[in-house]
């Protein structure tokens, strides 16, 4: 019998939809990724605080999105996509380094939306020996199915921090002695940076690269030489670049 309270997609990615069983998953122990909702009051509100509570992010979207993500089934206004893989700490990330005897090699993925972008970082990631990622909770595609199946299995291997602030985390890694590098077109030449000693490298979002905020955090900038009419490469390709200089100068 077809249950009514809730739908799997064909891609096995958790579709929660329906406000009673959204809010049921957000009283357990249910590991969502986002909830997404459509309009305001009544239960809706209690759902935005039950998310609130536990850390989960809430976006406002459209009906057509919720009627996309249901299969086209009654969702009440809400749905929730269930996280394929657990969340780790910063502290978690640096220990891995610590662990191996090695400089720390992280990754911070700077608002990077796109879950295929953010699967292909996590696969050249897990292949080049970076010891982690780090994402914000807003406005950053999260591990999903779609992340899953892009990194081809990596998501299971490197571990993946999601951050209230950002900017927060990255101090953090400073005072642990992180030298965090901006990846931005004003910077210097990649090739010229010495990443032999413990190092984070920013990967900037799809459209318009590193925040402001962020890089006011960053220690260098760095870039990758242009010889074309285009101007930029897609994040996943650049942070790819980027990370197997790491790995060239440290083997």
């Amino acid at each position: 019998m077809e249950n009514k309270n809730s739908f799997i997609k064909p891609d096995n990615e958790n579709i929660i939809f329906g406000r009673n069983p959204v809010i049921e998953a957000l009283k357990s122990d249910a590991n969502l990724d986002t909830v997404y909702i459509s309009g305001n009051g009544g239960s809706l509100n209690l759902i935005r605080k039950l998310a609130k509570d536990k850390g989960i992010p809430v976006k406002d979207v459209h009906d057509s999105k919720l009627m996309k993500l249901s299969g086209g089934a009654s969702h009440q206004g809400v749905a929730a996509i269930g996280a394929c893989g657990e969340y780790v700490e910063i502290d978690d990330i640096l220990a891995v380094s610590e662990k191996k005897g090695t400089k720390p090699f992280i990754i911070i993925c700077d608002e990077i939306e796109d879950p295929h972008n953010l699967g292909a970082i996590i696969r050249t990631a897990e292949t080049a020996g970076a010891d982690g990622i780090i994402i914000p909770k807003r406005r950053s595609a999260g591990l999903n199915s779609t992340v899953f199946k892009t990194s081809a299995g990596a998501a299971s291997y490197i571990p993946v921090a999601r951050v209230s602030n950002l900017a927060s985390a990255i101090d953090k890694l400073k005072e642990k002695g992180v030298w965090i590098y901006g990846t931005d077109a004003s910077g210097s030449d990649y090739t010229k940076n010495d990443f032999t000693g413990s190092c984070a490298i920013v990967i900037g979002s799809e459209g318009f690269g590193i925040s402001k905020l962020i890089q006011k955090k960053c220690d260098f900038m760095i870039k990758l030489p242009m010889m074309g009419k285009i101007n930029s490469l897609n994040a996943s390709v650049a942070a790819g670049i980027f990370m197997y200089e790491i790995l060239r100068q440290r083997s």
